[in-house]
């Protein structure tokens, strides 16, 4: 019996116990399944974060302020209270850095213009914040360094917070009010979208000194943005940095010197671990949809012992035996296997096209992303479970004695 007759007759068999055939298969399907949409939310969940980084730039360095060193510094006597203006300005001077600005983050705020009125994320910042933050203006302008340092009362408004307040009208040279203190609003920002849980665009832009000098009272920073003059540059920049800051405040190091890439490597290894983890949850499914097909095949090697006695009888040889019942238990593998990566595909859609509906996800929900390789290995993998607990059905039928065999009842 050639491999395609034996695939034929494998398939005769499933079609003649259709039932036993699908429940046999049902616990392969479900781990195939489930296997699926890990997976995919986990590449998808990966992918997600790696464009959100990449919009920013992975050699934009970010320089903050560490609280969790708090404690500790009351023990060591330390008198650090955050990033200032003055470690702004020392930065600034160093040679090996082409773009440096900063942000101070005032939290939300009420804008009122002309009797409507909306709540935004407001925050100070400087000249350079377009470049490491990777934004865009569409209408009008951003602040002038002049202006960011005469603290000015202006503002550029993130997309939605323009699109709420002024509609299809044109917002630039309008005054609007935040918390009381008449501002005018001189660029708006084309729409980003959220990152990282963030509304980017329900958002409005103040001079840096203005956010200090009028709203928060204080020249304490949120964070500093800094780009190196090349990439190869970076670990020369952030290691100057670094020193920049331990002068400056005593060698107190409640500080945190890092870069985009770095942060997203460390996201990317937790994301994997955890797909692993769900991955090797899934696959215990799989492992019982195995131990299914066993039992089923020992009932079928049981049930066909005249059959294979028979068979044995008019010459088919025992490799011929073992090789039709390893093809009957993998053909119930990879048919619940392609089933399983059908459903696991089309419930990974739903989940997309349900948190997408959903604000708890931001606009874009729950990536769905099943790359080519899973789809291969869970195929491979589905036919080998088929294979590997089929192993000792076919083992036990080729290994009947024909006599034995023939007198069964």
């Amino acid at each position: 019996m050639g491999l395609f007759e034996a695939i034929r007759v494998a398939l005769d068999t499933l079609r003649a116990h259709k039932l036993r055939s699908f429940l046999t298969m049902l616990g392969v399907i479900i781990g195939v399944m489930a296997v699926v949409v890990m997976v995919a939310l986990i590449e998808g969940a990966r992918t997600s974060v790696i464009e959100e980084f990449e919009k920013l730039g992975s050699d934009v360095i970010i320089v903050a302020y560490d609280p969790s060193e708090r404690l500790r510094r009351e023990e060591r006597g330390g008198t650090v209270e955050g990033l200032t203006l003055q470690d702004l300005n020392a930065i600034r001077s160093l040679d090996t850095l082409r773009v440096v600005t900063a942000e101070r983050e005032l939290g939300e705020k009420e804008i009122v213009y002309q009797g409507e009125k909306v709540r935004a994320t407001v925050s100070g910042v400087a000249d350079g914040y377009l470049t490491a933050r990777a934004l865009e203006i569409a209408q009008g302008r951003f602040f002038e360094p002049h202006e960011i340092e005469a603290g000015e009362k202006l503002a550029v408004l993130g997309y939605e917070t323009a699109r709420k307040l002024f509609g299809k009208n044109d917002p630039v040279g309008q005054e609007i009010l935040l918390d009381g203190t008449q501002v005018r609003v001189v660029g708006v920002l084309k729409k980003r979208g959220r990152a990282f849980g963030e509304d980017q665009d329900n958002a409005v832009y103040l001079p840096l000194y203005a956010a200090l000098r009028r709203w928060s009272g204080d020249e304490h920073l949120s964070v500093i943005f800094a780009m190196p003059n090349s990439r190869e540059q970076t670990a020369a920049a952030m290691d100057a940095i670094w020193e920049t800051l331990m002068r400056l405040h005593n060698n107190q190091p409640d500080f945190r010197v890092d870069t985009l890439e770095s942060i997203l490597q460390a996201i990317t290894r937790v994301i994997s671990l955890f797909g692993l983890l769900l991955g090797g949850i899934a696959g215990l499914a799989l492992l019982v949809g195995g131990i299914g097909i066993m039992n089923i095949m020992l009932v079928s090697v049981t049930e066909r012992t005249r059959e294979i006695g028979l068979r044995k009888a008019v010459g088919a040889r025992r490799e011929q035996i073992l090789l039709q019942f390893l093809i009957e238990s993998a053909t119930l593998a990879t048919i619940g296997g392609l089933i399983g990566m059908a459903l696991g595909w089309g419930f990974g859609e739903g989940i997309e096209w349900l948190t997408k509906r959903s604000d708890a996800f931001g606009e874009n929900g729950l990536s769905f992303y099943f790359p080519l390789w899973a789809a291969i290995g869970a195929f491979l993998f589905s036919a080998s479970v088929g294979l590997v607990f089929g192993l000792y059905p076919a083992w036990r039928a080729a290994n009947l004695d024909p006599i034995v065999a023939l007198r069964y009842e």
